[in-house]
């Protein structure tokens, strides 16, 4: 049995000879298991080779089919996949759970003028002997991966060399931009390394999508895939670089066996991600990180609801779409957890040899929680009173904020909270006290962090952004995360002006992080809620599939 999502199979055979299939019956967001009746009895041992004739849908959920238009060249078709959590049976046949891995050695026949890429490593390229206006690049990914992190691209891509294991691929328009931006990458994977163990996987390459492209990063294989939204120019939004590259070892090495156990991945993720900026960057750095994440995952439990099961740590998604339950909880509530631990446990360097650990033991490996916690009280079997005070139950089956909040370096985090403070205190007698200089010492990092506790509160007068924009003339800001929490700011104070720079951003780019609570800000706006769908309606056959699907559910479109 095999899932399969919108496939049409043609014929199956074993061993060389023709098996039955059948469908079973249509899920609505799972798809339909593929049934093959082996055509003779298998033994204990023995291999069989299963080979199936098939064809993806073009509404396939796990790619998206570019235009020209729609590309930054506008001469030639994109391609490309998205395949976690459960997309990778839109494109192929397979047992997609990462509960199991598999190597995979895979031929991609492509027009000559276009570059395909995959999660592996290249292997070549040579002309397609059946069609001399085609050629074909080969790949192998020896190393066992859960099928989500199977990936492919096809498209008008050049690349350039930013370190001893990295080439950054994009279309020509972006791809010198991209190198400056991502020219920190060899020495985040340094460092990463000293923190994880070995980088195992050979190459580390980067490649920056379309704007559509619905994640800031996926951590294929060999291959990062990372929205062009990273690109402000400054190097600034490079944690997501980091990020990706600590998936090497916690996501893409030791894995979650089901979705529940999500955190696994991303928790410990972010937490290395994190490890990685203290060691670039500073502790202080670290730490106002950290506090921006409570404040992140504070902000998600505001849109939940603290009493919704999503909010868990460990969900139940018996019957869920892991695309509709996904939120940034398994990465802040899982990283608080990490840090709370590190701090009862002895410190950073204490805590980092347990990290190491737990990667070696599971390396290869799909586990659940309680596998991570047997792990946590074998190494540190000295402090098993310590660990026992853990109100685990909380921290793992609770909704809502964690039950401890852990300490946080609050140094670089003054300025924005005193900032932040004087704004939502200021009169409107008091608005002429603030000018540009009140922003002359502060941070790309500080100014969203800035935004983000503003966000937290109960709106501004429309009065108050109005001045803000006169002052700090956010309006000419292009950093996506700056302008994103602004125009959030600005539409939820009710500024009509903001509407359009609103939806532009929102239609512009398709990062759900940035697209989703545009959209869901402008449906709460009574006085713009038809323009924010009849916008949505209009864009939406372009969107990625799953931005449409969940954007359309947002503002109660779904077909």
């Amino acid at each position: 049995v095999l899932d399969t999502k919108d496939l049409q199979v043609f014929k199956v055979t074993v061993n060389g000879q023709d098996a039955k299939f059948v469908f079973g019956e249509k899920h609505s967001f799972k798809g339909s298991p593929l049934e093959i009746t082996l055509p003779f009895e298998l033994r204990r041992g023995q291999e069989a080779i299963v080979e199936i004739s098939f064809e993806s849908a073009p509404k396939s959920s796990a790619l998206q089919w570019l235009s020209p238009e729609q590309t930054s060249g506008k001469k030639h078709p994109f391609l490309f996949s998205q395949c976690q959590a459960t997309h990778c049976r839109a494109i192929l046949p397979c047992q997609d759970t990462p509960a199991v891995k598999l190597t995979y050695y895979a031929e991609i026949s492509v027009p000559k003028e276009l570059v395909a890429l995959m999660s592996a490593n290249r292997d070549g390229e040579v002309p397609d002997p059946e069609d001399s206006s085609r050629k074909i690049y080969r790949f192998s990914q020896n190393v066992p991966i859960p099928c989500y992190l199977i990936a492919l691209v096809v498209g008008a891509l050049e690349s350039r060399k930013i370190g001893p294991r990295t080439l950054v691929w994009a279309e020509k328009e972006l791809v010198d931009k991209s190198a400056y931006e991502f020219a920190e990458t060899e020495a985040m994977l340094k460092t990463a390394e000293d923190l994880a163990g070995p980088y195992i996987w050979g190459q580390y390459d980067l490649l920056v999508l379309p704007p559509s492209f619905p994640y800031g990063g996926m951590e294929n294989p060999c291959l990062t895939f990372v929205t062009p939204t990273l690109l402000a120019g400054d190097r600034s939004l490079s944690n997501v670089i980091a990020h990706e590259i600590s998936h090497s070892w916690t996501g893409n090495l030791v894995t979650n066996k089901t979705w529940e156990h999500f955190w696994l991945n991303e928790g410990h993720t972010v937490y290395l991600e994190r490890r990685i900026a203290g060691r670039l960057f500073g502790e202080q750095f670290r730490h106002f990180k950290a506090l921006g994440g409570w404040r992140e995952l504070q902000n998600t439990i505001n849109t939940f609801g603290d009493k919704n099961p999503m909010t868990n740590l460990i969900p139940n998604l018996n019957e869920v779409d892991p695309d509709v339950a996904y939120s940034s909880v398994p990465y802040e509530k899982g990283f608080a957890l990490l840090f709370y631990l590190e701090q009862l446990l002895g410190g950073p360097d204490v805590f980092i040899g347990f990290l190491k650990t737990y990667i070696q033991q599971f390396a290869y490996k799909s586990i659940v929680t309680e596998d991570w916690k047997n792990c946590l009280y074998s190494y540190f079997k000295d402090k098993v009173d310590v660990l026992d005070k853990v109100d685990w139950n909380s921290w793992f089956n609770a909704p809502g904020m964690p039950p401890v909040k852990p300490v946080y370096d609050e140094t670089l985090a003054n300025a924005c909270v005193a900032l932040s403070q004087r704004w939502i205190k200021a009169k409107e007698s008091d608005l002429g006290s603030f000018s540009s200089a009140d922003l002359k010492e502060m941070s790309s990092h500080q100014l969203i962090e800035f935004l983000a506790l503003l966000l937290l509160e109960d709106p501004l007068p429309v009065s108050h952004v109005q001045r803000m924009q006169q002052v700090y003339d956010f309006n000419a800001i292009h950093n996506s995360e700056i302008r994103f929490r602004w125009l959030r700011l600005c539409i939820r104070s009710r500024w009509e002006e903001a509407v359009p720079l609103a939806l532009k951003m929102a239609t512009d780019q398709g990062r759900m992080k940035f697209t989703r609570p545009l959209f869901r800000d402008l449906y709460s706006f009574d006085k713009c809620r038809d323009l924010a769908v009849k916008t949505f309606l209009e864009h939406r056959a372009s969107m990625h599939p799953v931005t449409s699907m969940l954007v359309g559910k947002d503002l109660k479109q779904d077909q």
